[in-house]
């Protein structure tokens, strides 16, 4: 994929933003609810990264039960609209699917869990065809975690809103799975395990997937989104602002709560082969996003408003993969992680980064803090 398609994704997601930007920047301070969304990125061509992100997501939920008093309280409960891209894009859907009574099937560490028990299967390799992972294997990996009474959860029964792009072989564009399209036409309407499985189909890793709406009249051919869309909190940040039936009170950026969790840089330089230009791409987009929010969010009242959490350094300068199994490495680097000093984007057009005073755990306690202090949504 390359410029071309990358500049048709993203002229409208930051146009709008911008335009956002520059008719909010002297707006005073709004006293609404805020919408508070969270943003998981994928993990590029090591899918497996996402457990780094996954972790982040275990310290998030324990620390809203811990200052809330509550020990049933999920993440769900505490945001308004979840989005992931990849592994990510499964993590946000397990979170989001409904256990049958109106609840969170997976606790945020049950949902790490059972992805470490699947991993085997989810990036089992094709006897056939060495290079590619299985895509039955995966498949009916994933089908197992959405199945409730007997049957497939579907993207329309998603407890809150909920986001999962993945992109179009046939139109050579993104894809987003989307609650809002699925509730408001049964076209749109797919299995969860289905959403999931072409969301995580990294190019060179897995073959591309077919998918159809439930009524067989909407369909793509889906791969991983990485390249164009790894951290999707910029998409999930316009669906929110264009989308006031489902969103009344985000009317601009300052009504916002973000936080974007992403993980680490895949190689220490450049990576040679396949997975190395898609992991260059899928990095190259994160740091580009998280850029632009910056911007966005940082030039007036909205500043607190977002929180970007990501590690300082490559997988391969904070854990030996080799020396364990892969999964037990990416545990270990999202604890890493969690302890290392933030690393905040300037505030400024291309500004670079610096390092905040604070742990990146720290700052997932703060942001905790002001998503608490707002009303606590239903789930529904």
């Amino acid at each position: 994929m390359g410029s071309v398609e990358w500049n048709k994704l993203t002229y409208e997601i930051f146009s709008d933003l911008e335009n956002q930007w520059f008719s909010t920047s002297a707006a005073t301070p709004t006293r609404r609810q805020p919408t508070r969304i969270l943003s998981i990125d994928g993990g590029g061509s090591n899918g497996l990264k996402s457990i780094m992100a996954a972790r982040a997501l275990v310290h998030l939920e324990n620390s809203i039960q811990s200052k809330t008093s509550d020990p049933n309280a999920r993440i769900a409960d505490h945001f308004d609209i979840i989005t992931g891209s990849g592994l990510g894009g499964l993590l946000a859907s397990m979170l989001l699917c409904d256990d049958g009574r109106g609840r969170p099937l997976y606790t945020a560490t049950q949902a790490i869990e059972t992805i470490i028990r699947a991993a085997k299967r989810l990036y089992k390799k094709n006897r056939f065809r060495r290079r590619l992972c299985s895509r039955r294997s995966c498949g009916d990996a994933i089908r197992v975690m959405f199945r409730i009474d007997g049957r497939d959860a579907t993207m329309r029964e998603s407890l809150k809103p909920l986001l999962v792009p993945c992109y179009d072989l046939d139109t050579r564009a993104p894809f987003v799975f989307s609650r809002a399209d699925a509730r408001g036409c049964a076209s749109f309407d797919f299995p969860l395990w289905e959403v999931c499985r072409s969301a995580m189909a990294a190019p060179g890793r897995f073959e591309a997937v077919r998918v159809r709406s439930l009524d067989g009249v909407v369909g793509c051919r889906g791969v991983d989104a990485g390249v164009v869309m790894n951290n999707p909190a910029a998409m999930a940040v316009t669906h929110v602002l264009n989308n006031p039936r489902e969103f009344p009170r985000a009317r601009r950026v300052e009504d916002l709560l973000v936080l974007s969790i992403g993980n680490a840089r895949s190689h220490g330089g450049g990576g040679g082969g396949g997975d190395g230009v898609v992991d260059i791409a899928a990095d190259g987009n994160s740091d580009a996003v998280d850029q632009i929010l910056c911007n966005i969010f940082g030039s007036g009242a909205a500043r607190q408003n977002y929180v970007r959490i990501q590690a300082n350094r490559s997988i391969s300068e904070m854990v030996v993969i080799g020396r364990s199994l892969a999964h037990e490495a990416m545990l270990s680097a999202g604890e890493i992680m969690l302890r290392e000093k933030r690393m905040e984007s300037e505030w400024t057009p291309f500004g670079g980064k610096k390092s905040a005073a604070k742990t990146n755990a720290e700052c997932l306690e703060e942001f905790v803090d002001l998503i608490i202090s707002t009303v606590r949504s239903p789930c529904n």
